[in-house]
C-alpha cells in the first residue's frame, strides 16, 4: 500500500478491502471500540501488525535492513529490496538524509567512491547518481577490455565527462 499513489484514506479502505474473513471480523471489532477520528491509516498499519505480524519477524527483518549491501545485485534491485526492507526500520530512516546514507553505505566499494564525494541527501537523486556510476564502470570496463588499457581514476572520470577518446598512450 505504501508504494501505491492514494491518500490514506484510500490506502485503509483498500486494506480492509483485502482482509479475509476472521481479520475482517477483528477489525470490525476493533474500529467498534475506536473513536472515528483513530480510525487512520497510520492506526490500522501499528494495530494490524501489532495482531499479526509477530515482533520476531519484525526484527529479523529489521536486522536484515541493517546488514544489508548491494552485493552482486544491480542498484534497482538493491534499492527495492532496501525500500521493502526499510519499513521495518523505520526509525533509522525517517528523513531522506539518513535513507541515503544508510543506501549509500550499502554500495559496493567501487560505487561508493564515486558517489559518496557527491554527498547527495535526495534519495531519487542518488539512486540516479548510482546508476550512473554503474554504467559509468561498464563503460570503462568495455573499453579497457577492448583497447587494453588501465586509465588513472581521475582522468577517466575527466576524459569521460568530456567526451574525449581514450587511447593507449594514457597508461595508469
Amino acid at each position: 500500500m505504501e508504494d501505491l499513489d492514494c491518500s490514506p484514506e484510500q490506502k485503509l479502505k483498500g486494506a480492509v478491502s483485502l482482509l479475509n474473513k476472521e481479520a475482517y471480523q477483528w477489525w470490525l471489532t476493533v474500529k467498534e471500540g475506536t473513536q472515528p477520528k483513530q480510525v487512520t491509516w497510520a492506526f490500522f498499519k501499528a494495530t494490524f501488525q501489532g495482531k499479526y505480524v509477530g515482533a520476531s519477524y519484525v526484527d529479523v527483518r529489521s536486522k536484515e535492513f541493517l546488514n544489508l549491501t548491494q552485493g552482486n545485485k544491480s542498484v534497482a534491485e538493491y534499492k527495492a529490496e532496501f525500500l521493502c526492507l526499510s519499513r521495518y526500520a523505520r526509525v533509522m530512516v525517517v528523513m531522506d538524509y539518513e535513507c541515503c546514507v544508510r543506501f549509500e553505505d550499502g554500495f559496493k566499494d567501487i560505487f561508493r567512491v564515486l558517489i559518496a564525494p557527491q554527498n547527495e541527501r535526495v534519495f531519487s537523486e542518488l539512486v540516479e547518481k548510482a546508476k550512473i556510476a554503474k554504467e559509468t564502470k561498464r563503460a570503462e570496463r568495455l573499453i579497457r577490455e577492448k583497447k587494453g588499457v588501465r586509465i588513472k581514476g581521475w582522468l577517466r572520470l575527466l576524459m569521460l565527462e568530456r567526451g574525449l577518446g581514450l587511447g593507449p598512450e594514457i597508461m595508469g
